[in-house]
């Protein structure tokens, strides 16, 4: 088993973006987890880029929307096929939305089964609020309609969405860590979905109760002799980053915060893994 940590490309909208992918690149990132961009031209340097220095790609499916069920539905689908131009290792989607039926989510979680069946690019749901599985009380009904369904584990969402550290959950996160396909490294706490520095020594406790998570994750990926383990660190920038009152400077550098986690896994996961 390979392990494999990306680079997220949300926050750095602002780089050109060949100087984000060398940025990256050269912070020892092994991929880039990001949406694509809808200009052709950037659209073509990206692929290039991706494909002369052959590093992977996990691409989101966020943007899907409508003022029906029935137009979200065909845009998603239409962002699944969008998304797999890329050829990505992976896509990561956010699926549905949290106001919808429980039978609209699933009709979405089908559409995603299909399309992987039809193309072989495998669609892992994220654990996101506003989204279909939004809560582990709510995911859990999905779990147990569709024994199938894999996601990206970002339990920051649901430790700020539950205020817990997910204590009452503890069979429902197992089931998730059973299912996680691809981990969003980003540590919440009880009142958010962000920590200001995972370093820091007062979030030392949210850190230790995260990374258990991932551990468990990691264990199973080598037990079942998983091509690749996969993380990104997904850090956000202002306001996920918390800001400093009345200067509106960010309490810690995103990009710093994302380095110090992408060493955190890398040297916490890529001993144990052969």
């Amino acid at each position: 088993m390979e392990l494999k940590v990306f680079a997220p490309g949300w926050g750095y909208e602002h780089l050109d973006q060949l100087a984000f992918l060398d940025k990256m690149r050269h912070a020892g990132y092994d991929g880039f987890d990001m949406w694509l961009p809808t200009d052709p031209i950037r659209r073509k340097e990206l692929f290039d880029y991706l494909q002369h220095h052959q590093m992977p790609i996990v691409v989101q499916q966020h943007q899907a929307a409508g003022d029906t069920f029935k137009e979200f539905k065909t845009a998603f689908l239409n962002n699944l096929r969008n998304c797999a131009e890329a050829g990505p290792l992976r896509i990561n989607s956010h699926t549905g939305r949290d106001y919808f039926t429980f039978e609209q989510n699933l009709e979405l979680f089908d559409i995603a089964f299909e399309f992987t069946a039809k193309t072989g690019v495998e669609v892992v749901h994220e654990t996101h609020r506003k989204r279909a599985l939004y809560s582990p009380g709510v995911a859990n009904e999905y779990f147990k309609a569709r024994q199938d369904l894999q996601i990206t584990a970002d339990f920051s969402h649901w430790t700020c969405v539950t205020e817990s550290m997910l204590d009452n959950f503890t069979a429902i996160v197992h089931e998730a860590i059973w299912r996680t396909a691809h981990i969003h490294s980003r540590v919440g706490f009880e009142e958010g979905p962000q920590v200001g520095h995972p370093g820091a020594p007062e979030w030392d406790y949210a850190l230790q109760k995260f990374t258990g998570w991932w551990d468990r994750i990691a264990e199973l990926h080598q037990q079942r002799n998983s091509k690749y383990l996969t993380i990104t660190t997904e850090f956000g920038p202002q306001p996920y980053m918390p800001s400093i009152p009345f200067t509106n400077q960010p309490v810690a550098g995103q990009f710093e915060v994302n380095c110090f986690m992408k060493d955190l896994v890398r040297a916490r996961y890529a001993p144990s893994i052969s």
